[in-house]
């Protein structure tokens, strides 16, 4: 079973998760960003041959993290669905079956870019859609990664990514967290989706996901 890394960020416990999630023990909140639901499906209807299964994966996963960690909330931080091509019937009726399989999680859509093209969740899905930011305690939970006022920023829509260099020419480039001192970034959760490079400034910290584990960056 993969093993949660856990960090204190703006005063409280937080777990990251070799899922590419994160997870606020005292709030019982699960939190995912730039899932892309459907994105295969969008990219078929525009004649792209790509692969099969991206949702059911991306479902599966999160039928996992919410059958191992006590969630009272789910809350995705922007870019749930990919584009007007996603709601294929066949997403569609996958989301749908995954819903009615966790009726007593509440679900928090705080609507990202892609979202705003897609058009939100259909209403059967019992998701709540927001703007952002979301404030919760001390974090202001967004899509964009723009400074607030008042509160640390839990964020998506970079799809962080590190290299790592290895002997010769060797290179690994893994999906990140990105924790900074007022903005902190969660790496994209879906299973089908590109990745921006990111670097370790001075007073960042970065932790990599490979081999279902969390590994700082030193």
């Amino acid at each position: 079973m993969p093993a949660p890394y856990p960090v204190s960020l703006a005063g409280e416990a937080l777990w990251l998760l070799p899922e590419k999630a994160l997870y606020w023990p005292d709030q019982q909140a699960l939190m995912v960003a730039d899932v892309h639901f459907g994105k295969a499906a969008a990219y078929r209807s525009l004649g792209q041959p790509v692969p099969h299964g991206t949702t059911a994966s991306n479902i599966a996963v999160l039928d996992g993290l919410l059958a191992r960690l006590a969630c009272r909330q789910l809350i995705f931080l922007g870019d749930f669905l990919h584009g007007p091509g996603s709601h294929a019937p066949g997403t569609l009726k996958a989301l749908s079956d995954w819903r009615e399989r966790h009726p007593h999680v509440a679900m928090t859509l705080i609507r990202g870019n892609h979202d705003k093209r897609a058009g939100d969740p259909p209403s059967a899905l019992n998701i709540r859609v927001v703007p952002e930011p979301l404030l919760l305690g001390p974090f202001a939970v967004q899509h964009e990664p723009t400074p607030h006022p008042s509160r640390h920023v839990l964020a998506g829509h970079v799809h962080p990514v590190y290299h790592l260099s290895g002997k010769g020419r060797q290179r690994l480039r893994l999906a990140c967290f990105r924790l900074d001192s007022e903005i902190s970034l969660l790496p994209a959760f879906g299973a089908f989706t590109g990745g921006y490079r990111v670097e370790q400034d001075r007073g960042c910290r970065i932790f990599v996901i490979g081999d279902n584990e969390i590994w700082p960056v030193n």
